[in-house]
């Protein structure tokens, strides 16, 4: 559990061995309610190696003093990545 915005990762060990290497995050909101995009990777077991960079964005909401996870997107792929940027560069051009 975390207690401040800056604890919250993605980092994961199981048995001495990173699952999940978190390799940067944006907070995209603050407050009761928090909006972190992260950008990791995961192991993979049969390459012996991370993958490639993955994104995810997920929302928490500090209760008793500690952030809880509420609910996740995990986009899928670069392309899908891509798009989202794409869509929301053309939704604000105004």
């Amino acid at each position: 559990m975390a207690e401040t915005i800056e604890e919250i990762t993605l980092n994961y060990e199981e048995d001495g061995q990173q699952l999940v290497r978190e390799l940067d995050k944006e907070v995209l909101s603050r407050g009761a309610w928090t909006t972190i995009l992260f950008r990791y990777r995961q192991w993979d077991r049969k390459k012996e190696d991370f993958g490639p960079d993955l994104f995810t964005i997920r929302r928490y909401r500090k209760l008793k003093g500690n952030y809880i996870p509420q609910s996740k997107f995990n986009i899928s792929s670069r392309d899908q990545a891509k798009k989202i940027v794409a869509a929301l560069a053309g939704w604000l051009k105004d």
